[in-house]
């Protein structure tokens, strides 16, 4: 019997193809299953969780005359990220606001329906974010599971763009491309999501994802000093930095 690693493909080097949830003309249906699909899989994968340790501290040490810290997610997709971040803060008793932007108008709108449905005050908008700056009067900017779609001069570009929006802090948080990550996703795919975008898409993601050193490689070169890297369950690595211009 054969082993299963040699069943799986060789990550040795990105393997970027188009995933099916960019597509133009995606039936708004569709979307919407696949990322519902992706929530779940970010629940399991704690990436909230993972994320709020960081903020927490800038959240915790902040002057009530501060005013609220204040949280961007780029590229938010449907926005689950925000509001799990509230929800952390909320039951923290920490004073803080989270929004998210997306280029897509049908995330975006899903974000804000759900938001609106619970109650939240997170705010979405759209907003591409390789063309042109991010808002600036944000103290964090996060990024979750978008940094894979890029190449490494896109990678680069939207990396600086966050060091010189974001105020306090730069967090992002990502696959690591590698066999064993590949095979997680198309199991975990398949358990938490009837979406075939997603049965696509996830594999097809960890294939074009980079390598920990290769993120960290790209985060240095846009940040111009120090960048934190650290791993965490599923095969995920998250960036941290603070911007160079404050």
């Amino acid at each position: 019997m054969l082993p299963l690693t040699s069943l799986l493909p060789d990550l040795r080097c990105r393997r970027r193809e188009p995933e099916l949830m960019d597509q133009p003309g995606l039936p708004a249906a569709e979307h919407a299953r696949a990322l519902e699909g992706l929530r779940r899989i970010n629940a399991i994968s704690r990436t909230a969780s993972i994320l709020w340790r960081q903020i927490e501290g800038l959240a915790s040490s902040r002057p009530s005359a501060a005013g609220p810290l204040r949280v961007l997610d780029v590229a938010t997709g449907g926005g689950s990220l925000p509001l799990a971040l509230e929800k952390k803060a909320r039951a923290a008793g920490l004073d803080a606001r989270f929004d998210g932007c997306d280029i897509s108008e049908t995330a975006v709108g899903l974000a804000a329906s759900r938001a609106a449905g619970r109650g939240s005050s997170c705010r979405y908008f759209a907003r591409d974010a390789l063309a042109g700056p991010l808002p600036g009067d944000y103290n964090v900017l996060t990024c979750s599971l978008f940094l894979h779609h890029l190449d490494e001069a896109d990678a680069v570009a939207l990396l600086r763009r966050m060091d010189d929006a974001a105020l306090d802090l730069v967090l992002v948080d990502d696959l690591i491309r590698s066999r064993l990550g590949y095979g997680l996703a198309v199991a975990g795919c398949r358990l938490l999501s009837r979406s075939p975008i997603v049965h696509a898409d996830g594999p097809a993601s960890v294939a074009a994802a980079f390598t920990a050193a290769e993120a960290l490689g790209l985060a240095e070169r846009a940040a111009g000093g120090p960048v934190r890297l650290t791993r965490h369950w599923p095969r995920r690595f998250l960036l941290s930095w603070r911007p160079r211009t404050r």
